[in-house]
């Protein structure tokens, strides 16, 4: 049973990544290849039985970019926060609109988010 959940997230999770969105596309963009801050980031990634869009594994960071969909999903996407957070994770939401007109405040934001918790000290 679990090698069957476990191929399925993987299957659906590499799904994801062929078809990501405008949004998802865009951040991906800045944080791959440790082009942001030099932090390794992956994207669409199962953890448990979720799939985190992006993951610093390094620093237990994911980030998720929300659609308008979400809107309507908002107890789901709390449980599923919380089932992170109490794995470990913390969890940064930005929605899509944020992320395809203000990337750099997106940007901003995550790397306060990392110096706040000193991560980026820490790195150094």
């Amino acid at each position: 049973m679990t090698y069957l959940m476990t191929h399925k997230y993987l299957s659906y999770a590499k799904q994801l990544r062929q078809t990501h969105t405008l949004a998802e596309q865009r951040l991906w963009y800045y944080l791959r290849n440790r082009h942001f801050l030099g932090i390794k980031f992956r994207r669409q990634v199962p953890i448990g039985h979720y799939i985190a869009d992006f993951i610093c594994f390094e620093y237990r960071l994911i980030i998720e970019v929300d659609g308008g969909q979400h809107a309507e999903q908002l107890e789901y996407d709390e449980v599923r926060t919380q089932w992170f957070e109490t794995n470990g994770y913390s969890v940064l939401r930005f929605w899509n609109h944020d992320v395809i007109k203000n990337i750099e405040g997106v940007l901003q934001k995550i790397q306060c988010y990392l110096e706040e918790n000193h991560v980026l000290t820490r790195k150094q």
